[in-house]
């Protein structure tokens, strides 16, 4: 997947995020398959299980086994078609989710060649935070940064000053 970009801003500011919210000796599930992020996580002193690659719209049970004490989702949640049920079934009291921002001067991604990698969502801050909200999530902590990449165009100029990537720290609701 990383072959010819490495997100080397967005896994800084993600690793940033996570160390101020997320002691290590707390036990990570991160969803989504095990990749450069996680193993990243695992280097810093993190004890992190992924999920497997099953399609967590349809078997959410790694999810509702799990005895983590947190739940990382990075950049999954916009290729997911039920976000609403996979938050629902977590059962950690912490949850760290980031998700690509919707641009309103791009399409929304599409892979021509992998069936996963597409995304059914691009939210909105709003749209993830109500999310959270309805699922019965306490936003703590959030932050926004842009994705600038080095092309010429509107497109490419624009990305330098509009946020493209949303990340959040949410604890369980206790009502």
């Amino acid at each position: 997947m990383y072959e010819k970009t490495y997100p080397n801003k967005r896994f800084k500011l993600t690793l940033q995020f996570l160390k101020k919210h997320i002691s290590t000796n707390e036990t990570i599930l991160d969803l989504g398959v095990k990749n450069p992020f996680s193993e990243i996580m695992v280097s810093e002193g993190y004890t992190v299980e992924n999920t497997k690659g099953e399609d967590l719209d349809e078997n959410r049970s790694t999810i509702e086994n799990s005895s983590a004490d947190v739940v990382t989702a990075f950049e999954i949640f916009e290729h997911l078609l039920s976000p609403y049920e996979v938050l629902k079934s977590i059962k950690a009291e912490k949850l760290v989710i980031s998700v690509p921002l919707r641009l309103w001067f791009a399409s929304a991604y599409r892979s021509k060649t992998d069936q996963w990698d597409r995304h059914y969502h691009e939210f909105e801050d709003w749209q993830l935070d109500w999310l959270l909200e309805k699922t019965g999530w306490k936003i703590i902590g959030r932050q926004q940064w842009t994705n600038p990449v080095k092309k010429l165009g509107i497109r490419p100029l624009l990305r330098h000053f509009t946020n493209r990537y949303y990340i959040v720290y949410a604890i369980k609701n206790s009502k």
